[in-house]
């Protein structure tokens, strides 16, 4: 009985505790009351709890006040009062004053943040943290708000909250400690990131070498805003836009400038309550411009690393922004001092130009910077002649693939040495080091021995030197090997050092290169065909972590390997929930292969023609998800993919259905791998299918993205009749495109007059579906196919055109 009596109270006491927990959180503070860094009970909820704001402890003696993501496994802060002035852990005080003004006190009631003036058209009633994020003061007249700290964004922007031209985010680490990166409006209106390093902003994305077009944004817009919505999908008023790699509801989402300088979308997993990246502005982080500081180069070792300009050394291990330094290196406008050039191959240092000059030899772009006592360094490009002289060396690179930077010589006074190994070169396929930025470093590879060997010396020294280098040679060979077999084992698998490394790995793992051998284990050495066309034949395949996947063989690529790479690159960066997901390539010559995912129930024509095994009838509700899902897909990448794309083959063979029989577009980008011009207005030779080539294929007219309107009008009229056009003709002696044309104008007669009778258009449905269909989706869906098929290019509607009208009569 006793026992029984102890464990009643021992169960009471610890409901009661729970309660009175429960009881000090709040919902919100009314005015004249605070909230103390001592208690860490004085927090405010978000009414669901996503959302907790409060004072966040960045060190043992300072905290900042902060509203962070109550249900990630690490405190994710995405807003702070007073990020420049911590203040103590003892004695501090958030105080929401009854003018509706909010103040942060420090230990010895110092004020280092006030909120900016309230509205004061009302009187403030309470301060609220919403479901969204955003900390508000609201009136006492409805639900005014007075302030709110969506507002005044620190580094992150929540979905919801619009950015303008007088806000700003601001790299910042994971003490809360500003960087020099900020993403805000520039003077023309456009949403860009910048470097602020030394008061002397820069802008490193969009690439400020491409036009305003190539950018493809609208500049001097009236109104500036930005928003992220709930589904991952970012949009702004200059076109700059993006979508998440996992679109779709019910999921935490934020969009951050991390302290590296790359702009990022996460997502949290609601199992794990870890983030992961969805979007990135960057996904080769090096192209962050000033990653590494001045005199600073980002490698790829193969993940981004920083590494010293040769002769210079780092100044602060723990924040490479802070660059390399040497007092020894010192370049006067001395006629006196005598300087040599080093040469850095494949290495570039964007900005800070002197000039800019083409066509010019190698000897005239050293004269030019030998003299200018302001030139630091010139990048060469050789067989281009371009040629720019280097006041500063901020904004280093070096990259392996040839082609994507030029060679930098860096001007050094002659009395400097420089050994051959501390050379900075990328090797992304190699393994990983940590570089020391000393005149010395070593890399990882051998150490080699200066190039300025002294001559003179007896035989029997050389032949030590010859057999030196030659066990050195033998051992890097065999360490190479070795290093390439493991690679091949273990998947090429990336590990980082970087901010948000798991979300980079994610990007990076998601879209890479798969040998010949692996391709050839995968598909059981090409077994199973599924299917061949113009494009090439089509495998079935396992891969090593058991997901099915589709390998196609492609036919009739003809372009080097850095345009095939540049082409892959664009594929691999499109996400679409309606787009077949690219998982990779093989581009081991002569063998070219795409990996995409394998989609369950197969294409499109097999299930609305009969065709095949498939005995299931598509309903009209199912028809009608798979227009509006293809009409989707062809949206994205005629408006929202950073590069055109256009598809030149839509048809029911390249629309997948999976399990939920959701339409998933393959075949997309084909059209630039295999037959892209060198313009974005024109396609070197006819691609797509009869039936569904739009006449401006054969009237060699510049090809548009109408091509893909005309062939998405055919599939709505398939959609409609269950049958393909080109089996309509009864006699069968009639050109296709004849039938197409009378069975146009038929429907632009039944569709003239608004008291269209039912029977007419049950007459044009389906039979198989006995009637039962929705007539305001069938009508929209004949109009809108009637207006695909114009000859007429410029009479047909965009593919947002196109999803508006089906989505206005989606159930």
């Amino acid at each position: 009985m006793d026992h029984t009596a102890g464990s009643f109270a021992l169960l009471f006491l610890l409901t009661s505790i729970n309660c009175l927990l429960c009881i000090s959180a709040l919902d919100f503070l009314s005015p004249g009351s605070s909230l103390s860094v001592e208690r860490s009970s004085d927090v405010l909820y978000s009414p669901d709890a996503t959302f907790t704001c409060g004072f966040y402890q960045v060190s043992p003696n300072s905290s900042v006040f902060s509203i962070w993501f109550s249900n990630s496994s690490e405190k994710t802060v995405v807003w702070s009062a007073n990020p420049l002035h911590p203040v103590y852990t003892w004695g501090s005080k958030f105080v929401f004053n009854t003018d509706g003004t909010m103040v942060l006190k420090d230990y010895n009631s110092h004020i280092v943040w006030t909120s900016s003036s309230v509205i004061s058209s009302s009187t403030p009633r309470h301060a609220r943290l919403l479901n969204s994020g955003n900390l508000v003061v609201k009136g006492t007249t409805g639900d005014f708000i007075m302030w709110e700290s969506f507002a005044s964004p620190t580094h992150t922007l929540l979905p919801g909250q619009s950015i303008n031209a007088t806000m700003k985010l601001v790299s910042t680490n994971r003490l809360l400690i500003p960087g020099h990166y900020n993403l805000h409006f520039d003077d023309q209106y456009l949403l860009s990131l910048f470097d602020d390093e030394k008061d002397l902003p820069f802008i490193y994305w969009p690439n400020p070498s491409h036009t305003i077009w190539d950018k493809l944004r609208v500049p001097f817009n009236s109104t500036t805003s930005g928003v992220l919505d709930t589904l991952g999908h970012f949009l702004a008023s200059d076109n700059a836009t993006f979508t998440a790699a996992d679109w779709g509801t019910g999921i935490q989402r934020r969009l951050t400038l991390d302290f590296d300088g790359n702009l990022r979308l996460y997502s949290l997993d609601k199992v794990e309550r870890t983030w992961s990246v969805t979007w990135m502005a960057f996904p080769q982080l090096c192209k962050v411009r000033g990653l590494c500081g001045p005199n600073g180069i980002c490698v790829y070792t193969p993940v981004p690393s920083c590494v010293c300009v040769p002769g210079y050394e780092v100044v602060d291990p723990s924040d490479w922004t802070k660059g390399c330094s040497n007092p020894k290196i010192n370049i006067t406008c001395d006629n006196e001092q005598k300087v040599r050039f080093l040469r850095l191959p494949n290495t570039d240092f964007f900005g800070y130009d002197l000039g800019a000059y083409h066509f010019v030899s190698l000897h005239t772009c050293k004269n030019l910077c030998l003299d200018d006592c302001n030139c630091m360094g010139f990048a060469y490009w050789q067989g281009l002649g371009d040629c720019y002289p280097k006041s500063a060396l901020v904004g280093g690179v070096t990259l392996a693939n040839l082609g994507s930077t030029g060679t930098m010589y860096i001007k050094i006074p002659e009395g400097i040495h420089v050994s051959i190994s501390s050379i900075p070169h990328s090797q992304p396929l190699g393994p990983k080091y940590s570089p020391n930025c000393s005149a010395t470093n070593n890399y990882f590879v051998a150490h080699f021995l200066d190039d300025e060997l002294q001559t003179g010396h007896n035989e029997s020294k050389h032949l030590y030197l010859y057999g030196f280098l030659s066990a050195v040679f033998l051992a890097e060979m065999i360490f190479i090997v070795f290093g390439w077999f493991i690679l091949r084992k273990e998947g090429r698998q990336l590990r980082g050092v970087w901010p948000a490394e798991v979300g980079y790995e994610m990007i990076t793992n998601h879209f890479r290169r798969y040998s010949y051998m692996e391709l050839v284990t995968a598909t059981r050495r090409f077994q199973d065909e599924l299917g061949r066309g113009a494009s090439g034949i089509v495998y079935k395949g396992v891969l090593k972590d058991k997901r099915d996947v589709v390998v196609k063989k492609l036919a009739n690529v003809y372009k080097g390997e850095e345009e095939f790479q540049h082409e892959l690159d664009v594929i691999g960066r499109i996400y679409h929930m309606h787009l077949v997901r690219v998982w990779g390539f093989c581009s081991d010559d002569p063998h070219r292969m795409l990996v995409s995912e394998f989609v369950k129930n197969g294409s499109l024509d097999k299930m609305l023609f009969g065709g095949g095994s498939s005995h299931v009838l598509l309903e009209w509700k199912q028809r009608f998800n798979i227009a509006l899902g293809v009409a989707k897909g062809l949206a994205y990448l005629h408006h929202e993919c950073s590069e055109w794309v256009i598809h030149c083959d839509m048809k029911p063979e390249n629309i997948l259905l999976d399990e939920n029989l959701e339409p998933k577009i393959a075949d997309f980008g084909l059209a630039k791998l295999l037959n892209r011009g060198g313009s974005n207005t024109s396609v070197s030779r006819i691609r797509g299918t009869r039936g569904y080539l739009a006449p401006e294929w054969v009237s060699n007219l510049p090809v548009t993205s109408k091509v893909d309107v005309y062939s998405f009008g055919v599939v709505l009229l398939e959609l409609l009749k269950g049958s393909r056009v080109t089996d309509l003709d009864k006699n069968g002696d009639e050109e296709v495109e004849m039938v197409l044309k009378r069975m146009v104008n038929m429907l632009m007669e039944k569709l003239e007059s608004d008291t269209i009778e039912q029977y007419l258009i049950t007459d044009f449905i389906d039979t198989r579906l006995n009637g039962h269909f929705n007539n305001l989706q069938a009508r929209t869906m004949m109009k809108l196919a009637v207006s695909c098929l114009q000859e007429d290019r410029g009479r047909r509607p965009t593919m947002e055109n196109a999803v508006q009208m089906l989505a206005s009569v989606d159930e």
